[in-house]
């Protein structure tokens, strides 16, 4: 039996005693509930919040039962609908069911009876929903095994809180310096969680300028502005019942920020350009790579907000916290056709790591592009941890003449990973393990437009 609280219920009945005690009943069991004593009442409710099931009586003056399932048909397709017959018009009900309504009852009635109904058309919508959300969300993320690799004292920690963590229905804040892996922990909690048969759904705040984040988390309807050719829900709807994971929260905006407590706090929220009040009920996971608590006290952040989302909080050991993983880490990455040597692997095990593990990543990737045959040695490293490890200065002539070689080499991954992530440059930023005005700086250097 779905949980009352998360049903929003409209009772559209003329007869005022009737629809008293039919409203008073549900509200006492929990159920939200709107009700309307006439079908132009009940139109002006349907245009103001979205519900998942409406009541209605066959027989009333003005708008008729029929007419305003039809119209509530055409425009709130996802509202199952139930109709309120008398003994004489049997037939009619038939036609109703035939218009779309999800069922009918004859009066008079036991309301345990409309109560097993309700339901019953709720997890109807609920499994309906659920399809919908496996569809739009199927080429986004792919179920996949995640597997945090480290025998680390703070990965053992790590995998303990995540074990713990995951199965809550709380919100929880994932901290650390980019590269760390924040979005494969959001996936380690959502497989741990109860709803890991269900979509995970990621935004990144940092990928989207405001007004279209806006958009992307909220939905917007058709003509609320310039490019809006049609309606669209927003993520918040497409994770209604599953896990929305929002990486580089800290980022943003004052004005979404508002928007994001607010459906925090009691599930309503507002399409762009809608008047209409949704409720979704999201498990949400927050990641940032700033200092939450910095922020707030700097007024960058609301203070009410960081709370919501920081419930728990989880912080990511760097790279270099965890320098006995590299081993693991390397042959993880490097592939089961590859080999290094002792003194890479020596050199890589005590270079300090400032990008975390998406520059180990990149590392890797750049040795492979250099080594033959498939054995990576320490020539085959960025001069960086080269020179880290070595300890003594070379001539001139050999900087000036690897720089070209570097700088060539260089350019072509930043070409390489642009046209692999289209263009994208916060992609690309987090695929090169550099910020975004990194990025753009070595855009320029390279005279990359």
């Amino acid at each position: 039996m779905p949980d009352p609280k998360l049903i929003d219920l409209l009772i559209v009945d003329d007869d005022a005693e009737f629809r008293t005690s039919v409203v008073g009943r549900f509200v006492r069991r929990g159920y939200q509930v709107q009700q309307a004593g006439s079908g132009e009442e009940a139109l002006t409710l349907a245009e103001r919040r979205q519900f998942d099931v409406a009541v209605i009586d066959m027989m009333m003056p003005g708008l008729s039962g029929l007419e305003l399932l039809d119209r509530l048909r055409t425009r709130h397709p996802d509202s199952e609908i139930i109709m309120l017959t008398g003994q004489g018009s049997v037939e009619t009900a038939v036609q109703a069911m035939k218009m779309g309504a999800f069922d009918y009852l004859t009066k008079p009635f036991p309301l345990g009876e409309l109560e097993t109904l309700i339901n019953k058309a709720y997890e109807r919508r609920a499994l309906r929903k659920e399809n919908e959300q496996l569809q739009a969300v199927i080429n986004r993320s792919r179920p996949q095994t995640v597997e945090l690799i480290g025998e680390s004292a703070p990965m053992h920690e790590l995998r303990r809180l995540i074990e713990r963590a995951g199965p809550t229905d709380k919100a929880i804040l994932i901290q650390g310096e980019s590269g760390t892996g924040k979005e494969l922990v959001a996936k380690a909690l959502h497989q741990h969680s109860l709803l890991a048969d269900k979509p995970l759904v990621v935004i990144n705040c940092a990928a989207l300028p405001e007004s279209l984040l806006e958009s992307e988390l909220f939905g917007h309807e058709k003509g609320a502005f310039t490019g809006a050719v049609a309606a669209k829900p927003g993520l918040f709807e497409l994770a209604d019942g599953a896990t929305l994971f929002i990486d580089e929260i800290g980022e943003l905006a004052g004005s979404l920020q508002a928007k994001l407590l607010r459906v925090l706090e009691d599930g309503s929220m507002r399409r762009v350009g809608s008047v209409k009040e949704r409720r979704v009920h999201v498990r949400l996971l927050a990641a940032t790579n700033r200092n939450m608590a910095q922020e707030v006290a700097a007024g960058r952040f609301r203070e009410d907000l960081y709370y919501r989302i920081n419930v728990m909080s989880l912080h990511l050991p760097t790279l270099r916290d965890r320098l006995a993983d590299i081993p693991l880490l390397v042959t993880k990455f490097l592939g089961p056709d590859w080999t290094i040597e002792e003194d890479a692997m020596a050199a890589l095990a005590k270079y300090q790591w400032p990008g975390n593990i998406r520059q180990l990543i990149n590392a890797i990737d750049r040795a492979k592009i250099l080594a033959e045959p498939s054995v990576i040695r320490v020539s085959d490293l960025a001069p960086e941890i080269i020179q880290q490890n070595a300890g003594v200065p070379r001539s001139n002539v050999q900087d000036a003449a690897e720089d070209v070689n570097l700088a060539s080499i260089e350019r072509a991954h930043i070409v390489e990973i642009l046209a692999r992530e289209h263009g994208n440059k916060a992609r690309a930023a987090r695929a090169l393990g550099v910020n975004r005005r990194s990025l753009y700086r070595l855009l320029e250097k390279f005279n990359l437009h």
